[in-house]
């Protein structure tokens, strides 16, 4: 048997996403956030990395929304500086920005947080847990240079997971991954 490369895996991940009814994005959307939403109040929770999902990516914006009104936690988004990330607090208006992907302006935004739990999406992963992204690294790139390592919860509607490991070591690992 032929082994698959991590390049081909993500293309044939990318594919599977990509084929998911509107309907069924908003039922295993809402299902899958409701699962998250269990972690957070279990979990004792302050500062959450969400992200601002692209088309086939789970939509946790409903939920993001719903924890910023409670005024009990402080929601961050990324912020794309060069090939690596920063963390800014999510405030709105977003604009779209490299790879189609919507920010907050940069807030300047100067301290350092310490995330006490990162959402991330996943295009797939391997045995190993860890995230095959599109391949760019900025969530690798940031999470190395964390001192403070949070809990990181992998969503995805449909798990798309390799048998075998494709992924390295400075891939980062899921404590959770959520799927419909």
């Amino acid at each position: 048997m032929k082994s698959i490369t991590k390049s081909d895996f993500r293309k044939e991940c990318i594919k599977k996403l990509k084929f998911c009814s509107k309907t069924n994005k908003i039922k295993t959307d809402n299902s899958i956030c409701k699962k998250i939403e269990k972690i957070i109040k279990f979990e004792d929770i302050k500062n959450i990395l969400f992200y601002i999902p692209l088309e086939i990516e789970v939509d946790v914006r409903a939920l993001l929304n719903k924890l910023r009104k409670e005024k009990k936690y402080n929601i961050f988004v990324p912020y794309m500086i060069g090939n690596s990330l920063k963390i800014v607090p999510y405030r709105l208006p977003l604009k779209r920005k490299k790879y189609n992907i919507k920010e907050p302006n940069n807030s300047n935004f100067k301290y350092k947080v310490n995330i006490d739990l990162a959402i991330v999406p996943i295009i797939g992963t391997d045995y190993s847990k860890r995230r095959v992204g599109y391949g760019v690294g900025f969530y690798d790139r940031y999470f190395a240079d964390v001192k403070k390592k949070p809990k990181i919860i992998f969503t995805q509607r449909q798990l798309c997971k390799a048998t075998n490991i494709l992924t390295l070591d400075h891939d980062i690992k899921a404590d959770y991954i959520i799927t419909a």
